[in-house]
């Protein structure tokens, strides 16, 4: 933490901000932090700039003033800021692979899909991956993110065939109850 930025691991299965399942959230957390923190009065200013799926854990960075927000939003969007995973896969992966699919973003259903270039409302998703280690049924893979999609990368991994151990939302023929081995560790 300094002025501008609060950097934070985020907990497996915690929301990063309100939802209607009224769960305790990051957001939430965190300003309550900064407000006993500071001895600040009301509410206290937190800017999100990102976020990782309920169910992953990992590391996040949130901006303490709206011109950090700005900047951090900015290094985002423009894809300057670098974010990488670990995540154990089934199957047996290349060594290295860089991953183009256009996904879309089923508002209904808040999930997310492969589908061919030109679909309406798909957008492009971009990552690559190296393989790490090998197991006889699972892959300890190191992914970086080059867009931040709904889903990304359990989607495009699972596209690949390749799915994400424990996802119980895109492959819930896995072990019932298994957490996600999806972690972000690198910003």
């Amino acid at each position: 933490e300094d002025n501008h930025l609060l950097v934070v691991e985020k907990p497996v299965n915690l929301p990063v901000q309100a939802d209607s399942s009224g769960d305790e959230d990051l957001l939430s957390l965190l300003k309550a932090y900064l407000r006993e923190r500071y001895g600040k009065p009301g509410e206290a200013y937190l800017g999100l700039v990102h976020r990782l799926d309920r169910p992953v854990g990992g590391v996040m960075v949130f901006a303490k003033t709206s011109k950090a927000a700005e900047r951090l939003s900015a290094q985002f969007n423009s894809h300057e800021a670098k974010k990488r995973y670990a995540a154990i896969v089934s199957g047996r992966p290349d060594a290295q692979e860089y991953l183009t699919d256009w996904l879309y973003k089923d508002e209904t259903t808040f999930s997310s899909r492969v589908v061919p270039k030109g679909t309406n409302g798909a957008k492009e998703a971009r990552l690559s991956y190296a393989l790490l280690g090998q197991a006889e049924k699972t892959a300890l893979l190191d992914i970086e993110l080059y867009t931040g999609r709904p889903h990304q990368i359990r989607v495009q991994l699972l596209h690949a065939g390749y799915p994400i151990f424990g996802d119980q939302r895109y492959e819930p023929s896995q072990e019932p109850g298994a957490q996600i081995r999806l972690l972000a560790y690198y910003l």
